[in-house]
């Protein structure tokens, strides 16, 4: 059968744009010896105010992951435009994907995504905590509103609460003192939109020691050219601003404590697959780290990566083709300096399907 141009699916793609532009640009050249033309990018959304939507080469509006329609909608997506490999870029619908992996490789298409346990592990603090501190994984003290009200004196000063299921950094606050918790654990409810528990929907954590690092990781099914065990790369990048909850200005480090750190993690995580991002603390004058998060998907910040030289997306196209991984993944340059500004996808508004909603 002839093979079809190479096509990737970004999911979600919101404002995901130099994520869509780092495929494409590794797209412009992936030859292989069926195929030599350029290949695609597509993207799907909930909403069509999604400026990753108008940058894609063809997109389409797909209902909420949580739907019932929505698996199916996206096989059937998969299957009728040939996607090679597709790309989960948010946290509600990795469960989903996770779930329906064999779905998809039914219809030729790879998703980008590890098994529907890590992703539970990775998507629940308190999942994170306990499987961190039973692997033996540097991690902060971290306990329930019940845990910290009841013995208060065994809890020092500052403190991060933060909610148990989410991302972004939204409602994450630093307390200083007793009283500043109590207007934190009282006000979570509004902060919550009226309907959280903070008793459950929390969890207070520790101040972690050090500087904030995010470590991208590729976790593939062979190592480089064909080795066989998976690959693990692992490019730490330190945080020097966040904006909005994902990073505006970062440099890339070749920390081999934050490396090694990275690849051992990945290597113990039940199936491992795809991107991830770890959040690590690193106190360099005592040279300790301190893992406070994972993620089972691109981080916000992944294309200072690519630009540095971390190839991931052509070592995931090339996986999902059947392909020996030859894209360069350990050659990434070490102090690269991104710095973020706000662009702007400019579409005609007369095209907006009636009542489409932001």
């Amino acid at each position: 059968m002839e093979r079809t141009r190479p096509t990737v699916l970004i999911s979600s793609a919101g404002r995901r744009v130099e994520l869509l532009r780092a495929f494409r640009c590794m797209l412009d050249t992936f030859p292989d010896a069926d195929q030599r033309d350029s290949g695609r990018v597509l993207a799907v959304d909930c909403s069509w105010y999604s400026s990753a939507y108008h940058d894609a080469d063809e997109a389409f509006l797909v209902p909420p992951c949580t739907d019932p329609d929505f698996v199916p909608r996206m096989v059937a997506l998969c299957a009728a435009h040939h996607v090679d490999l597709l790309v989960p870029t948010i946290d509600p619908e990795l469960p989903v994907y996770a779930a329906a992996r064999e779905q998809f490789a039914a219809v030729g298409t790879t998703v980008a995504i590890s098994s529907p346990e890590l992703v539970t592990i990775a998507g629940d603090k308190v999942q994170t905590h306990r499987w961190l501190t039973s692997e033996g994984f540097p991690t902060v003290t971290q306990g329930t509103v019940a845990d910290v009200r009841a013995d208060l004196g065994r809890w020092g000063f500052p403190l991060v609460v933060k909610p148990r299921l989410g991302s972004a950094s939204k409602g994450v606050a630093v307390v200083e003192a007793p009283a500043e918790l109590e207007r934190t654990i009282c006000d979570w409810p509004k902060v919550s939109g009226g309907a959280g528990d903070a008793q459950r929907d929390l969890v207070v954590q520790s101040l972690a020691r050090g500087v904030e690092h995010t470590v991208d990781v590729l976790v593939t099914r062979d190592g480089p050219r064909g080795a066989k065990g998976p690959g693990i790369t692992a490019v730490p990048r330190r945080r020097i601003e966040v904006r909005a909850g994902e990073v505006s200005k970062a440099v890339t480090v070749r920390s081999s404590l934050l490396i090694e750190l990275a690849e051992k993690l990945c290597a113990a995580l039940p199936g491992a697959y795809g991107p991830l991002n770890i959040q690590m603390f690193l106190d360099e004058e005592s040279a300790q780290v301190t893992v406070i998060e994972l993620n089972a998907r691109f981080g916000g910040g992944y294309p200072l990566s690519f630009m540095a030289g971390a190839d991931f997306p052509r070592a995931l196209l090339q996986e999902a083709r059947g392909l020996p991984v030859t894209a360069s993944l350990a050659d990434w340059r070490e102090n690269l300096v991104m710095l973020r500004y706000d662009a702007a996808i400019f579409t005609d508004g007369a095209e907006a399907p009636s009542g489409a909603t932001q």
